[in-house]
This record gives C-alpha cells, structure tokens and sequence, in this order.
C-alpha cells in the first residue's frame, strides 16, 4: 500500500482505522513520513501507542471516528474499511483533499473516483485489490492515468 502510495520524506499520511499502528510504523520508517493514526477503539490506540513506543516512531495517535476529523492535512491517506464505509467516506475525502492526494484503498474500491492504478498482490497467502486515486478538483473526477 506505501509502495503505491509513492509516499516522499515529509509528506502527511493518514491511516483511517489505523487498527495496530502498522502502517505508521512502516511509512515512518520506510518513507519518513509524518504519520496520523485515526482509530475509534480505545484498546486498539493503546495498542498503537506501544507499538510505536517500543519502535521509537513518532505519530500523532487521534482516538475519534474518522467522520469527524478534518483530512485536508493529508498528503496520502491509507484505508482498509469496507464497501459501504468507503460509500460514507468517499464525499468528505473529495471535499477535504486537496488537488494532487493520494487515496490506497485496500480491496474495497472507492465509489465516484476513478481509479489511478488497480493492482492485485498477494498476502497472509490471499489475493488482495489495491486501489491508488488522485485527487483531482479541476474536473470533478479522480482522472485515469494518461487522460487530461
């Protein structure tokens, strides 16, 4: 999902659900990003805060639903939610993001955008989707790659 993302030194990432704090540890590591977690169960933001304690990596942990955070932040922003959050999300990621965010999405496409790349890949021995989307505000639309 990082590797996609094409994540550079300093950029935002926001992981929605942020679930055990893998991603932040990896993209923090991996890319040098600024990491944000945004996960809604308290245990699990426990969880979090001591994966990245005992890793040494430095992330903003937010316990809150990620409905009622504002992602214009975000440089990228990571989700692995399901169908039907990703119809309740997609709206606000349009509104918030600026021109030229990154969205992965991790098997559940992303109803109203357009996907910039679909890939498949392998883990835990299943097959899995990714989606990469720009955000693009001049058409309305997250154009495919190549087209204008």
């Amino acid at each position: 999902m990082l590797s996609l993302a094409r994540i550079h030194r300093g950029e935002i990432l926001y992981d929605l659900g942020a679930g055990d704090g893998r991603i932040l540890v990896e993209a923090a590591r991996r890319f040098g990003a600024k990491v944000v977690g945004i996960e809604i169960d308290p245990d699990r933001v426990s969880r979090i805060k001591e994966r990245l304690k005992s890793t040494g990596i430095e992330a903003q942990v937010i316990q809150a639903d990620f409905m009622g955070i504002d992602l214009s932040p975000a440089d990228v922003v990571i989700i692995y939610l399901s169908d039907s959050v990703n119809s309740k999300i997609a709206p606000k990621l349009r509104q918030e993001l600026r021109n030229g965010a990154r969205i992965v999405s991790l098997d559940y496409e992303l109803p109203g955008f357009i996907p910039d790349k679909a890939t498949t890949g392998r883990s835990g021995g299943l097959e899995r989707k990714l989606f990469l989307y720009k955000v693009s505000k001049s058409s309305g639309m997250v154009p495919r790659a190549g087209v204008s």
